[in-house]
C-alpha cells in the first residue's frame, strides 16, 4: 500500500502589523527569513520532495514557501489557497483531500489551524495540541488508499528553528 505525505509549515516569524496595515501583508522579520531558510534547508536534509505546495495567500506564508521550494532544487509551484487562512481543521482537510493524487504534499498555513490539525490527524483529538511555533514543521504518513480523518496519520517528524 502506498504512503501519502503531508508536511505542514508554519509561516516564519511575522512583523507586528504596522498602522493600517492588514494582517494578511505583514512580511517576515529578519529572524523569520533566517528560520525560513533553516525550514527549508531541514526539508532538504530529509529529503523532501513535495507534488504541491499550498499556500495561504498572507505574506508571511507566501515568503516561507518561496524559502522552501528554492531550497528543494525543484519548482513544483505555489498554489494559493485563500482557504488556509484562518482554517479550521475541516477546512484544511478538504483542500488535503482535493490533491488526493498528489503523493507529498506541502501545506505552508497558520496556527491555531496547523497544530490543530496535527493533534486531529495523529491522535484523533483537536484538544492534544503539542503547538506548532513559528517555522516549525510537521511531516505526516497517512495510507495511500485512506481518506484524511481523524487519527488517520502517523506523524514522522516534528521539527522547529
Amino acid at each position: 500500500m502506498s504512503v501519502r505525505q503531508i508536511i505542514l509549515l508554519r509561516h516564519a516569524h511575522a512583523e507586528p502589523p504596522a498602522a493600517g496595515q492588514s494582517d494578511e501583508s505583514r512580511p517576515l522579520t529578519e529572524g523569520g527569513v533566517c528560520e525560513a531558510h533553516s525550514a527549508a534547508d531541514w526539508l532538504k536534509a530529509h529529503g523532501a520532495e513535495p507534488d504541491i505546495v499550498l499556500c495561504s495567500p498572507s505574506a508571511r506564508t507566501l515568503e516561507t514557501a518561496k524559502c522552501a521550494i528554492e531550497k528543494l532544487g525543484h519548482a513544483p509551484g505555489i498554489m494559493v489557497d485563500k482557504r488556509i487562512y484562518e482554517a479550521t481543521p475541516g477546512d484544511l482537510i478538504q483542500v488535503l483531500e482535493e490533491q488526493a493524487e498528489a503523493d507529498c504534499i506541502l501545506l505552508v498555513g497558520h496556527n491555531p489551524g496547523l497544530e490543530t490539525l496535527v493533534a486531529l490527524l495523529t491522535d484523533g483529538t483537536s484538544d492534544q495540541g503539542r503547538g506548532m511555533p513559528p517555522g516549525a514543521i510537521a511531516w505526516m504518513h497517512v495510507d495511500g488508499d485512506a481518506p484524511i480523518e481523524p487519527g488517520s496519520a502517523s506523524l514522522r517528524h516534528f521539527w522547529w528553528p
